[in-house]
Protein backbone atom coordinates (compact mmCIF):
# COMPACT_ATOMS: atom_id res chain seq x y z
CA UNK A 1 0.00 0.00 0.00
CA UNK A 2 0.93 3.66 -0.92
CA UNK A 3 0.25 7.09 -0.42
CA UNK A 4 -1.55 9.17 -3.05
CA UNK A 5 -1.64 12.75 -1.83
CA UNK A 6 -3.94 14.79 -4.50
CA UNK A 7 -3.18 18.46 -4.86
CA UNK A 8 -4.80 21.66 -5.74
CA UNK A 9 -4.83 21.97 -9.12
CA UNK A 10 -4.75 25.03 -11.13
CA UNK A 11 -8.31 25.77 -12.13
CA UNK A 12 -6.57 29.08 -14.88
CA UNK A 13 -7.56 32.78 -14.93
CA UNK A 14 -4.96 33.80 -12.18
CA UNK A 15 -5.93 32.13 -9.74
CA UNK A 16 -3.81 31.49 -6.66
CA UNK A 17 -5.99 30.21 -3.54
CA UNK A 18 -9.47 28.52 -3.55
CA UNK A 19 -11.65 27.92 -0.27
CA UNK A 20 -13.28 24.75 0.38
CA UNK A 21 -16.64 25.08 1.17
CA UNK A 22 -17.87 20.79 1.75
CA UNK A 23 -16.00 17.92 1.93
CA UNK A 24 -17.65 14.82 0.11
CA UNK A 25 -15.69 12.23 2.10
CA UNK A 26 -14.37 11.71 5.14
CA UNK A 27 -10.98 10.20 6.42
CA UNK A 28 -11.50 6.24 6.21
CA UNK A 29 -14.57 6.32 2.93
CA UNK A 30 -13.14 4.71 0.10
CA UNK A 31 -13.03 6.29 -3.23
CA UNK A 32 -13.17 6.05 -6.79
CA UNK A 33 -11.39 7.42 -10.37
CA UNK A 34 -13.81 10.90 -10.85
CA UNK A 35 -15.55 10.48 -7.61
CA UNK A 36 -15.78 13.96 -6.28
CA UNK A 37 -13.86 14.07 -3.35
CA UNK A 38 -14.60 18.24 -2.51
CA UNK A 39 -16.11 21.65 -3.82
CA UNK A 40 -13.87 24.60 -3.66
CA UNK A 41 -14.72 28.07 -4.54
CA UNK A 42 -13.14 30.92 -6.81
CA UNK A 43 -13.74 34.44 -7.09
CA UNK A 44 -16.50 33.44 -9.48
CA UNK A 45 -17.55 29.85 -9.30
CA UNK A 46 -17.89 26.86 -6.95
CA UNK A 47 -15.76 24.16 -8.58
CA UNK A 48 -15.81 19.85 -7.91
CA UNK A 49 -12.58 18.23 -7.33
CA UNK A 50 -12.49 14.68 -8.54
CA UNK A 51 -10.45 12.26 -7.48
CA UNK A 52 -7.88 10.92 -9.91
CA UNK A 53 -7.52 7.66 -8.46
CA UNK A 54 -9.26 4.59 -6.54
CA UNK A 55 -8.21 4.71 -2.59
CA UNK A 56 -9.22 5.30 0.81
CA UNK A 57 -9.37 8.88 2.60
CA UNK A 58 -6.52 9.06 5.40
CA UNK A 59 -6.65 12.51 5.51
CA UNK A 60 -8.35 15.85 4.38
CA UNK A 61 -6.43 19.61 4.01
CA UNK A 62 -8.25 21.50 6.60
CA UNK A 63 -11.65 22.48 7.83
CA UNK A 64 -14.25 24.24 5.83
CA UNK A 65 -13.93 28.02 4.99
CA UNK A 66 -9.99 27.17 5.02
CA UNK A 67 -8.18 28.62 2.21
CA UNK A 68 -6.03 26.18 0.31
CA UNK A 69 -2.99 28.19 -2.34
CA UNK A 70 -2.98 25.97 -6.04
CA UNK A 71 -0.53 23.34 -5.21
CA UNK A 72 -1.52 22.41 -1.32
CA UNK A 73 -2.28 19.45 -0.25
CA UNK A 74 -5.76 18.90 -0.64
CA UNK A 75 -6.68 15.38 0.14
CA UNK A 76 -4.10 12.13 1.13
CA UNK A 77 -5.05 8.91 -0.18
CA UNK A 78 -4.31 5.59 0.82
CA UNK A 79 -3.85 3.56 -2.72
CA UNK A 80 -2.70 0.06 -4.20
CA UNK A 81 0.76 0.30 -5.13
CA UNK A 82 3.49 2.90 -4.30
CA UNK A 83 1.25 5.65 -5.02
CA UNK A 84 2.90 9.00 -5.31
CA UNK A 85 4.64 10.44 -1.84
CA UNK A 86 8.34 9.18 -1.31
CA UNK A 87 8.40 6.30 1.51
CA UNK A 88 10.97 8.13 3.87
CA UNK A 89 9.20 11.42 3.79
CA UNK A 90 5.63 9.68 4.19
CA UNK A 91 7.58 8.21 7.48
CA UNK A 92 9.27 11.49 8.50
CA UNK A 93 5.71 13.63 8.87
CA UNK A 94 3.12 12.29 10.76
CA UNK A 95 -0.46 12.61 9.08
CA UNK A 96 -1.82 14.08 12.10
CA UNK A 97 0.96 16.53 11.48
CA UNK A 98 0.59 17.12 8.04
CA UNK A 99 -3.27 17.02 7.29
CA UNK A 100 -6.15 17.95 9.12
CA UNK A 101 -9.55 16.49 10.00
CA UNK A 102 -12.18 18.35 8.94
CA UNK A 103 -14.95 18.12 12.21
CA UNK A 104 -17.96 18.00 11.20
CA UNK A 105 -20.50 20.89 11.27
CA UNK A 106 -22.38 21.09 14.53
CA UNK A 107 -26.02 21.36 13.93
CA UNK A 108 -28.21 24.59 13.59
CA UNK A 109 -29.98 24.70 16.44
CA UNK A 110 -33.86 26.14 15.42
CA UNK A 111 -36.50 27.28 17.96
CA UNK A 112 -39.65 25.33 17.66
CA UNK A 113 -43.38 26.36 18.43
CA UNK A 114 -45.49 23.55 17.31
CA UNK A 115 -45.45 19.91 18.45
CA UNK A 116 -42.67 17.37 16.94
CA UNK A 117 -43.52 15.41 14.15
CA UNK A 118 -43.49 12.18 14.20
CA UNK A 119 -40.21 10.25 13.55
CA UNK A 120 -40.21 8.83 10.25
CA UNK A 121 -39.50 5.17 9.16
CA UNK A 122 -38.55 4.44 5.74
CA UNK A 123 -40.53 1.54 3.71
CA UNK A 124 -36.67 0.06 2.85
CA UNK A 125 -35.99 -0.09 6.34
CA UNK A 126 -39.24 -1.87 7.12
CA UNK A 127 -38.65 -4.69 4.61
CA UNK A 128 -34.86 -5.10 5.12
CA UNK A 129 -33.13 -3.75 8.04
CA UNK A 130 -29.55 -4.69 8.43
CA UNK A 131 -28.54 -7.33 11.13
CA UNK A 132 -27.03 -5.43 13.83
CA UNK A 133 -27.35 -4.83 17.86
CA UNK A 134 -30.39 -3.16 18.96
CA UNK A 135 -28.01 -0.62 20.71
CA UNK A 136 -24.32 -0.02 20.03
CA UNK A 137 -22.17 -0.29 22.66
CA UNK A 138 -18.90 1.68 22.61
CA UNK A 139 -15.98 2.34 25.23
CA UNK A 140 -16.04 5.31 27.45
CA UNK A 141 -15.31 8.30 25.70
CA UNK A 142 -15.11 6.74 22.08
CA UNK A 143 -17.47 8.90 19.45
CA UNK A 144 -19.45 7.63 17.30
CA UNK A 145 -17.92 8.03 13.93
CA UNK A 146 -20.74 9.31 11.36
CA UNK A 147 -20.49 11.84 8.55
CA UNK A 148 -22.31 15.05 8.31
CA UNK A 149 -25.59 14.50 6.47
CA UNK A 150 -26.01 11.56 9.06
CA UNK A 151 -24.91 13.67 11.79
CA UNK A 152 -27.86 16.01 11.24
CA UNK A 153 -30.37 13.87 10.29
CA UNK A 154 -29.65 11.92 13.83
CA UNK A 155 -30.20 15.07 15.22
CA UNK A 156 -33.14 15.95 13.30
CA UNK A 157 -35.09 13.15 14.20
CA UNK A 158 -33.86 13.21 17.95
CA UNK A 159 -31.35 10.08 18.08
CA UNK A 160 -27.91 9.96 20.04
CA UNK A 161 -25.60 8.26 18.08
CA UNK A 162 -23.83 7.17 21.06
CA UNK A 163 -26.53 4.46 20.81
CA UNK A 164 -26.44 3.22 16.86
CA UNK A 165 -24.26 0.34 15.34
CA UNK A 166 -22.10 1.69 12.46
CA UNK A 167 -22.16 -0.93 9.59
CA UNK A 168 -19.34 1.10 7.52
CA UNK A 169 -16.08 1.30 7.68
CA UNK A 170 -13.86 1.90 10.85
CA UNK A 171 -17.63 1.64 12.05
CA UNK A 172 -19.30 4.69 10.30
CA UNK A 173 -22.64 4.81 10.97
CA UNK A 174 -24.60 4.94 7.79
CA UNK A 175 -28.73 6.55 6.82
CA UNK A 176 -29.09 2.77 6.43
CA UNK A 177 -28.14 2.29 10.24
CA UNK A 178 -30.25 5.29 11.29
CA UNK A 179 -33.35 3.79 9.48
CA UNK A 180 -32.12 0.00 10.92
CA UNK A 181 -31.86 1.89 14.17
CA UNK A 182 -35.85 3.12 14.07
CA UNK A 183 -37.37 -0.02 12.90
CA UNK A 184 -36.03 -1.50 16.18
CA UNK A 185 -37.58 0.64 18.05
CA UNK A 186 -34.80 2.58 18.57
CA UNK A 187 -36.44 6.17 20.37
CA UNK A 188 -35.04 9.38 20.66
CA UNK A 189 -32.43 10.12 23.53
CA UNK A 190 -34.11 10.54 26.86
CA UNK A 191 -35.17 14.01 27.71
CA UNK A 192 -34.27 14.85 23.91
CA UNK A 193 -37.51 16.24 22.40
CA UNK A 194 -38.96 18.09 25.50
CA UNK A 195 -35.71 19.83 25.21
CA UNK A 196 -35.24 20.95 22.30
CA UNK A 197 -39.17 21.73 21.45
CA UNK A 198 -38.86 23.77 24.98
CA UNK A 199 -37.77 27.80 25.09
CA UNK A 200 -34.27 27.66 23.78
CA UNK A 201 -31.47 29.75 24.97
CA UNK A 202 -28.23 28.70 23.64
CA UNK A 203 -25.94 30.22 21.06
CA UNK A 204 -24.31 29.01 18.14
CA UNK A 205 -21.23 30.84 16.12
CA UNK A 206 -21.98 30.04 12.59
CA UNK A 207 -18.89 30.41 10.79
CA UNK A 208 -19.36 32.53 7.41
CA UNK A 209 -17.84 30.92 4.28
CA UNK A 210 -18.28 29.74 0.53
CA UNK A 211 -20.70 31.75 -1.51
CA UNK A 212 -21.92 33.59 1.77
CA UNK A 213 -18.44 34.78 2.53
CA UNK A 214 -18.33 35.67 -1.15
CA UNK A 215 -21.12 37.63 -1.22
CA UNK A 216 -20.45 39.68 2.42
CA UNK A 217 -17.48 40.45 0.86
CA UNK A 218 -18.92 42.29 -2.49
CA UNK A 219 -21.71 43.78 -0.70
CA UNK A 220 -19.48 45.36 1.98
CA UNK A 221 -17.48 46.69 -0.50
CA UNK A 222 -20.23 48.16 -2.74
CA UNK A 223 -21.46 49.77 0.12
CA UNK A 224 -18.28 51.19 1.32
CA UNK A 225 -17.12 52.52 -2.49
CA UNK A 226 -20.04 53.41 -4.02
CA UNK A 227 -22.29 56.29 -2.97
CA UNK A 228 -25.61 54.98 -3.53
CA UNK A 229 -28.78 56.78 -4.01
CA UNK A 230 -32.20 55.23 -4.00
CA UNK A 231 -35.05 56.98 -6.67
CA UNK A 232 -38.40 55.26 -6.08
CA UNK A 233 -41.15 55.83 -8.68
CA UNK A 234 -45.04 54.49 -9.09
CA UNK A 235 -46.11 52.53 -12.37
CA UNK A 236 -49.89 51.87 -13.19
CA UNK A 237 -49.07 48.21 -14.68
CA UNK A 238 -52.50 47.72 -15.59
CA UNK A 239 -52.13 47.87 -19.47
CA UNK A 240 -49.10 45.67 -19.94
CA UNK A 241 -50.59 43.06 -17.18
CA UNK A 242 -53.51 42.94 -19.71
CA UNK A 243 -50.77 42.95 -22.41
CA UNK A 244 -49.01 40.11 -20.79
CA UNK A 245 -52.19 38.33 -20.54
CA UNK A 246 -53.25 38.47 -24.17
CA UNK A 247 -49.98 36.72 -24.98
CA UNK A 248 -49.99 33.85 -22.86
CA UNK A 249 -53.29 33.05 -24.15
CA UNK A 250 -52.43 33.80 -27.95
CA UNK A 251 -48.82 32.63 -27.40
CA UNK A 252 -48.34 30.59 -24.46
CA UNK A 253 -48.98 26.99 -25.35
CA UNK A 254 -45.98 27.44 -28.05
CA UNK A 255 -43.58 30.30 -26.94
CA UNK A 256 -43.87 29.91 -23.00
CA UNK A 257 -45.95 32.21 -20.66
CA UNK A 258 -44.11 35.25 -19.76
CA UNK A 259 -43.58 36.82 -16.44
CA UNK A 260 -43.68 40.81 -16.25
CA UNK A 261 -39.76 40.52 -15.85
CA UNK A 262 -39.22 39.91 -19.61
CA UNK A 263 -40.92 43.22 -20.88
CA UNK A 264 -39.11 45.09 -17.82
CA UNK A 265 -35.90 44.03 -19.59
CA UNK A 266 -37.61 44.96 -23.00
CA UNK A 267 -38.32 48.70 -21.04
CA UNK A 268 -34.36 48.92 -19.85
CA UNK A 269 -33.09 48.05 -23.35
CA UNK A 270 -35.03 50.93 -25.03
CA UNK A 271 -34.68 53.08 -22.03
CA UNK A 272 -30.56 53.02 -21.86
CA UNK A 273 -30.47 54.00 -25.81
CA UNK A 274 -30.97 57.64 -24.20
CA UNK A 275 -29.18 57.07 -21.08
CA UNK A 276 -26.26 54.97 -21.92
CA UNK A 277 -24.63 56.21 -18.41
CA UNK A 278 -26.51 53.59 -16.71
CA UNK A 279 -25.66 50.82 -18.63
CA UNK A 280 -21.93 51.09 -17.87
CA UNK A 281 -19.38 49.88 -15.31
CA UNK A 282 -17.00 52.15 -13.12
CA UNK A 283 -13.36 51.65 -12.36
CA UNK A 284 -12.69 54.10 -9.91
CA UNK A 285 -8.74 52.99 -9.26
CA UNK A 286 -8.80 53.64 -13.05
CA UNK A 287 -10.87 56.47 -13.23
CA UNK A 288 -12.57 54.99 -16.29
CA UNK A 289 -16.17 54.48 -16.97
CA UNK A 290 -17.20 52.73 -19.69
CA UNK A 291 -20.46 52.55 -21.69
CA UNK A 292 -21.76 49.12 -23.39
CA UNK A 293 -23.67 49.46 -26.39
CA UNK A 294 -24.87 45.68 -26.14
CA UNK A 295 -27.28 45.17 -22.35
CA UNK A 296 -26.13 42.47 -20.73
CA UNK A 297 -28.88 42.37 -17.78
CA UNK A 298 -27.79 40.50 -14.63
CA UNK A 299 -30.84 38.93 -12.65
CA UNK A 300 -30.38 38.86 -8.68
CA UNK A 301 -31.08 35.07 -8.28
CA UNK A 302 -31.56 33.41 -5.00
CA UNK A 303 -30.44 30.28 -4.32
CA UNK A 304 -29.82 28.15 -1.17
CA UNK A 305 -25.94 28.98 -0.26
CA UNK A 306 -27.08 32.72 -1.18
CA UNK A 307 -27.72 35.36 -3.59
CA UNK A 308 -26.72 34.89 -7.67
CA UNK A 309 -26.68 37.15 -10.66
CA UNK A 310 -26.53 35.17 -13.78
CA UNK A 311 -26.39 37.39 -16.76
CA UNK A 312 -29.10 37.12 -20.13
CA UNK A 313 -26.41 38.35 -22.18
CA UNK A 314 -27.70 40.66 -25.93
CA UNK A 315 -30.94 41.75 -24.04
CA UNK A 316 -31.11 44.17 -27.10
CA UNK A 317 -31.04 41.21 -29.17
CA UNK A 318 -33.89 39.17 -27.50
CA UNK A 319 -37.89 39.31 -28.07
CA UNK A 320 -39.67 38.89 -24.33
CA UNK A 321 -39.70 34.98 -25.04
CA UNK A 322 -36.31 34.70 -25.90
CA UNK A 323 -35.66 36.93 -22.70
CA UNK A 324 -37.98 35.00 -20.59
CA UNK A 325 -36.50 31.17 -21.65
CA UNK A 326 -33.18 32.49 -20.88
CA UNK A 327 -34.00 33.22 -17.44
CA UNK A 328 -35.62 30.73 -16.47
CA UNK A 329 -32.64 28.64 -17.92
CA UNK A 330 -29.86 30.32 -15.87
CA UNK A 331 -31.95 30.85 -12.41
CA UNK A 332 -32.74 26.78 -12.94
CA UNK A 333 -28.81 26.61 -13.18
CA UNK A 334 -27.84 28.84 -10.88
CA UNK A 335 -30.24 27.27 -8.52
CA UNK A 336 -28.92 23.58 -8.71
CA UNK A 337 -24.94 24.97 -8.83
CA UNK A 338 -24.36 24.40 -12.47
CA UNK A 339 -24.12 27.85 -13.82
CA UNK A 340 -20.67 28.87 -15.35
CA UNK A 341 -18.68 30.92 -14.67
CA UNK A 342 -18.92 33.00 -17.69
CA UNK A 343 -22.98 32.71 -16.87
CA UNK A 344 -22.09 34.51 -13.62
CA UNK A 345 -20.02 37.90 -14.76
CA UNK A 346 -19.79 40.43 -17.39
CA UNK A 347 -23.10 42.19 -16.82
CA UNK A 348 -23.70 46.11 -17.18
CA UNK A 349 -27.41 46.41 -15.71
CA UNK A 350 -29.09 44.34 -12.99
CA UNK A 351 -32.58 43.70 -11.93
CA UNK A 352 -33.50 43.19 -8.45
CA UNK A 353 -36.74 41.57 -7.31
CA UNK A 354 -38.54 40.01 -4.52
CA UNK A 355 -41.34 39.28 -6.04
CA UNK A 356 -44.68 38.92 -3.80
CA UNK A 357 -42.74 40.16 -1.25
CA UNK A 358 -40.89 42.83 -2.75
CA UNK A 359 -42.89 45.60 -0.48
CA UNK A 360 -43.28 48.83 -1.07
CA UNK A 361 -39.65 50.98 -1.05
CA UNK A 362 -36.63 49.04 -1.57
CA UNK A 363 -33.01 50.28 -1.80
CA UNK A 364 -31.27 47.39 -3.61
CA UNK A 365 -27.06 47.49 -3.47
CA UNK A 366 -25.72 48.01 -6.80
CA UNK A 367 -23.52 45.54 -8.24
CA UNK A 368 -20.35 46.83 -8.51
CA UNK A 369 -18.62 47.48 -10.83
CA UNK A 370 -22.05 48.74 -12.31
CA UNK A 371 -23.41 51.73 -11.97
CA UNK A 372 -27.34 51.27 -11.64
CA UNK A 373 -29.60 48.42 -10.17
CA UNK A 374 -33.43 48.25 -10.94
CA UNK A 375 -35.43 46.74 -7.78
CA UNK A 376 -38.94 45.81 -8.49
CA UNK A 377 -41.65 45.89 -5.90
CA UNK A 378 -45.04 44.43 -5.15
CA UNK A 379 -47.50 44.34 -7.76
CA UNK A 380 -51.18 45.59 -6.00
CA UNK A 381 -54.37 46.67 -7.35
CA UNK A 382 -55.50 49.88 -5.26
CA UNK A 383 -57.98 52.71 -6.15
CA UNK A 384 -56.48 55.48 -8.68
CA UNK A 385 -58.20 58.83 -9.36
CA UNK A 386 -58.60 59.47 -13.17
CA UNK A 387 -59.94 61.75 -15.42
CA UNK A 388 -61.92 62.78 -11.62
CA UNK A 389 -62.96 59.21 -10.97
CA UNK A 390 -61.84 56.83 -8.31
CA UNK A 391 -60.78 54.04 -10.09
CA UNK A 392 -59.01 50.63 -9.82
CA UNK A 393 -55.49 49.93 -10.84
CA UNK A 394 -52.34 47.95 -10.90
CA UNK A 395 -49.74 49.77 -9.14
CA UNK A 396 -46.25 48.86 -8.49
CA UNK A 397 -43.19 50.59 -7.23
CA UNK A 398 -39.56 51.14 -9.24
CA UNK A 399 -36.93 51.20 -6.59
CA UNK A 400 -33.92 52.14 -8.92
CA UNK A 401 -29.88 52.76 -6.54
CA UNK A 402 -27.72 54.26 -8.87
CA UNK A 403 -23.57 55.35 -8.33
CA UNK A 404 -23.68 59.04 -7.57
CA UNK A 405 -20.11 59.86 -9.14
CA UNK A 406 -21.38 59.10 -12.45
CA UNK A 407 -25.23 59.65 -12.34
CA UNK A 408 -26.51 62.24 -11.79
CA UNK A 409 -30.32 62.71 -9.69
CA UNK A 410 -31.68 64.64 -12.52
CA UNK A 411 -30.59 62.19 -15.46
CA UNK A 412 -31.45 58.86 -13.30
CA UNK A 413 -34.99 60.38 -12.69
CA UNK A 414 -35.23 60.86 -16.26
CA UNK A 415 -34.40 57.08 -16.92
CA UNK A 416 -36.80 55.72 -14.77
CA UNK A 417 -39.54 58.06 -16.20
CA UNK A 418 -38.24 56.45 -19.21
CA UNK A 419 -39.12 52.84 -18.20
CA UNK A 420 -42.24 54.05 -16.93
CA UNK A 421 -43.22 55.60 -20.27
CA UNK A 422 -42.51 52.04 -22.04
CA UNK A 423 -44.43 50.11 -19.20
CA UNK A 424 -47.34 52.24 -19.44
CA UNK A 425 -47.94 52.40 -22.60
CA UNK A 426 -46.71 48.92 -23.98
CA UNK A 427 -47.18 49.16 -27.72
CA UNK A 428 -44.03 51.07 -27.43
CA UNK A 429 -42.57 48.31 -26.51
CA UNK A 430 -42.56 46.80 -29.81
CA UNK A 431 -41.71 50.43 -31.97
CA UNK A 432 -38.40 50.43 -33.29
Amino acid sequence: MGIHVIKMPDLGEGIAEVEVVAWRVQPGDSVVEDQVLADVMTDKATVEIPSPVHGTVVALGGALGQALAVGAELIRLEVEGAGNVVAGKAAAAPREAVMAEAPPPPPVQIKQQAAPAAVPVLAAAKAAAPAAPAHATRPAGEKPLAPPAVRQRAWDLGIDLQFVFGSGAAGRITHADLDAYVARGGKPAAGVVAERYAELSGEQAVPIIGLRRKIAEKMQDAKRRIPHFTYVEEIDVTEIEALRQQLNTRWGAERGRLTLLPLLMRAIVLAVRSFPQVNARFDDDAGIVTRFEPVHIGIATQTDPGLMVPVVRHAEARDPWSSALEVARLAEAARNGKALREELSGSTITITSLGALGGIVTTPVINSPEVAIVGVNRMVERPVIRDGAIVARKMMNLSCSFDHRVVDGMYAAQFVQAIRGYLESPATLFVE
